[in-house]
């Protein structure tokens, strides 16, 4: 790295100059940092520990909640401690570790939510054959399948932004390292790389996302002959996940869907999809669904006896 680039540490301009502006941001920052990462350990441990809560669907909640409280992780933590300093920094290595955790974990989620769809769809349009087909060996591999898959998508993209020249300058109009704004700063042409960025997060992510959405029309068409029960049961399991898809892909194709570019909207949208998502996730899933609200409540109150 030292022959190939003068570059050895990255400026980060933040959200705002303003000083008063930083101390708002860093509250507001810090409260949403706790909330996530409270909201998601505490969804992961009630469904581990609750016998009730031990079907396919709880089971893939749980790892999407052990996978939100690891991306809240990866740049919120510094994101909240730069508030604190005038002048922002980040080395070369740290911008790459944070750019590999950040699409490891944005890649896994992206495949849970899948899976989460399609045991979805299993449960409502084949009832008959759901637990032979969403059997315990399925699910395992399932899971194991998202975290090889997020490995790999963060592995093919910090391979590719790992080589490239850096020569100055080294200051990044953001508020944490991210491929577009590294990508503007390489002295090389990188219209093609910016193009191999774009599909390989930005298309896949609309796929998918199409997918997912093609998905829920034929799962909501077949509710109709349903029993009124199931069919609200269902209906408001669905509504959780389709909110959860669309606050997460929508953010992600925005931002890499496009040839490489930053624009000034970009921060409030990195904003959105790397803090705000995750904090949302527990919340949605926790509100809309009476059996994890039941869960929580007992989980805390066993808590509360033991401590007494």
């Amino acid at each position: 790295m030292v022959t190939r680039n003068n570059v050895t540490e990255f400026i980060l301009l933040g959200l705002t100059q303003n000083p008063k502006m930083q101390k708002v941001t860093f509250v507001v920052f810090l409260i949403i940092y706790i909330i996530s990462v409270v909201g998601n350990v505490l969804t992961m441990v009630t469904i581990t520990t609750s016998p009730l809560l031990k079907s396919p669907m709880y089971f893939f909640l749980a790892h999407l909640s052990f996978i939100d409280a690891c991306y809240s992780c990866v740049n919120t933590p510094k994101v909240i401690l730069d508030l604190l300093h005038e002048k922002k920094t980040s080395t070369f290595n740290e911008c790459m570790s944070q750019i590999f955790g950040e699409h490891l974990f944005a890649g896994a989620d992206v495949i849970v939510l899948t899976v989460m769809a399609y045991d979805h769809y299993v449960a409502i349009c084949k009832t008959l054959h759901y637990t032979t087909i969403m059997n315990w060996q399925v699910c395992c591999l399932l899971v194991e399948v998202s975290r090889m898959g997020g490995f790999l998508h963060a592995t093919v993209q910090i391979v590719f932004i790992y080589r490239l020249p850096f020569c100055g300058p080294n200051v990044i109009d953001h508020f944490m390292c991210d491929l577009n704004p590294l990508l503007d700063l390489a002295c090389t042409n990188t219209h093609t790389l910016g193009l191999f960025v774009a599909v390989n997060s930005g298309f896949i992510c609309m796929l998918i996302f199409l997918l997912l959405i093609g998905s829920y029309t034929v799962i909501l068409h077949s509710l109709r002959t349903h029993r009124l029960e199931a069919k609200q049961k269902a209906l408001s399991t669905c509504v959780s996940h389709i909110t959860v898809i669309i606050l997460f892909f929508v953010a992600s194709i925005f931002v890499y869907m496009r040839p490489a570019a930053t624009l000034p909207i970009d921060k409030a949208v990195a904003v959105f999809y790397t803090m705000i998502t995750p904090m949302l996730n527990p919340l949605i899933y926790t509100l809309r669904n009476s059996e994890m609200k039941n869960a929580i409540r007992k989980f805390c109150s066993r808590k509360v006896i033991s401590s007494d």
